[in-house]
């Protein structure tokens, strides 16, 4: 594919932050990719998905390889199981609407994730009680130096809570090309213990719901809470939700007695950052043209024409607070560039 001059990304990230590429390259073959590895080597360059989870403080002086590979595929069929492969450049969600259309069941929890499959393992998204390491199977990824092709099982990818070895040891190593999924045909495994969905489906007189009624449940709770970044730019939750010691939990507890939390483990405590973005006063908070989401506090949005260096800057002001006020650390779940 050609390389493009000085192009606005604001097309490609979901903040619609405009920030610009000296160099632009759409990489929709396999081929193509590892042509312009090779070819452009000597020279610094900036993968580029879904534009979805990362915020934008400045232009890209790099060439900019925007992964638009296409194709959804079934690799195997064995009694209920079905191994599904889905190319890198695939929305998340049209992915997810791709399998309900098949009645493969898996990703219904996943609906309405921005972003693309082949930044999904990176993240190791997840929301609902579902994560993507639960369908995983493998991927493939080209190593940027060599141009080599590995294929990464899940234990490869030393899943975590929103971490990978893509995000620690093997950062800046890999472009993932492709993504395979284990999903069930028909004896489905429904995740629907998490509040929300359970209170949604209720609220439908929805008692033996389908995949198909948990995804329409996961759709209507995420856009109840969270901007469409086609309307109001903005990358979902901004933060991870911290996990403390429980020793340092029932010292928030003294405090914030009315803290809400999720047990990790037998030493380890979920608390939400929503939760403590909200009690800290930032919710709904707005500073000119960007801000904290008025119905979530976990996302930070851009009302228009922001840069991303004020965002980015509400950001640390916000972590900064939550560590005063509570003694806890909030990590970013967007990638700062």
């Amino acid at each position: 594919m050609a390389i493009e001059k000085n192009i606005s990304l604001r097309p490609y990230n979901t903040f619609g932050i405009d920030a610009k590429a000296k160099s632009f390259c759409d990489i929709t073959t396999i081929e193509n990719l590892k042509h312009n590895l090779a070819e452009y080597a000597n020279q610094p360059f900036f993968v580029l998905g879904g534009g979805s989870n990362m915020l934008l403080t400045k232009d890209i002086e790099a060439l900019v390889l925007h992964i638009n590979l296409k194709g959804i595929e079934v690799l195997e069929e064995t009694g209920d199981k079905v191994i599904v492969k889905a190319m890198a450049g695939e929305n998340w969600h049209e992915f997810v609407l791709w399998c309900l259309k098949h009645n493969y069941g898996g990703v219904e929890n996943l609906s309405l994730i921005p972003g693309n499959v082949g930044t999904a393992p990176i993240q190791n998204i997840g929301a609902y009680g579902v994560e993507l390491k639960d369908i995983f199977v493998s991927c493939e990824a080209v190593h940027i130096q060599s141009q080599n092709v590995r294929t990464f099982t899940e234990e490869d990818c030393k899943f975590e809570y929103r971490e990978s070895v893509f995000k620690q040891e093997l950062k800046g190593q890999y472009i993932i090309t492709s993504v395979n999924f284990e999903l069930t045909k028909t004896n489905h495994k429904l995740s629907t213990d998490y509040g929300a969905i359970k209170q949604q489906l209720e609220n439908l007189d929805i008692k033996a719901p389908t995949i198909q009624d948990i995804s329409d449940a996961v759709i209507a709770i995420r856009q109840s809470k969270l901007p469409d970044p086609k309307e109001i730019g903005n990358s979902g939750s901004f933060f991870k939700n911290p996990v403390i010691s429980i020793d340092q939990f029932k010292q928030l507890q003294e405090n914030f007695p009315e803290v809400p939390s999720y047990k990790v483990s037998d030493k380890m405590i979920k608390v939400p950052a929503g939760w403590l973005i909200e009690k800290a006063g930032f919710k709904g908070k707005r500073f000119n043209n960007y801000g904290v989401h008025n119905k979530q506090a976990l996302v930070l949005v851009n009302y228009g024409n922001a840069k991303g260096s004020d965002i980015y800057e509400l950001a640390l002001l916000i972590q900064k607070t939550i560590k005063r006020i509570f003694n806890i650390s909030i990590e970013t779940e967007v990638n700062i560039i």
